[in-house]
């Protein structure tokens, strides 16, 4: 997972996966949010425009947890 910040246009990018170019489905989520799915229909990313306004103080601290994968094999 990556997350990008382009302050020129206060957008926040969060990327699961990656995409080939032309291969993205956006659907608005509100004015502001964007979800991007692959051709799978699997969420690849979450675009945040006017992202200082939507996030406010949660977009000067960023926190990242990982926790360990479970894998069901059954």
């Amino acid at each position: 997972m990556k997350i990008y910040y382009d302050a020129s246009v206060d957008a926040l990018y969060i990327e699961f996966r990656a995409l080939e170019p032309g291969t993205v489905e956006a659907r608005e989520i509100s004015e502001d949010i964007v979800a991007n799915y692959g051709p799978d229909g699997k969420l690849a990313g979450i675009e945040v425009l006017d992202a200082s306004a939507v996030l406010g103080d949660a977009l000067k601290k960023v926190n990242i947890e990982i926790s360990p994968v479970v894998m069901d094999n059954s």
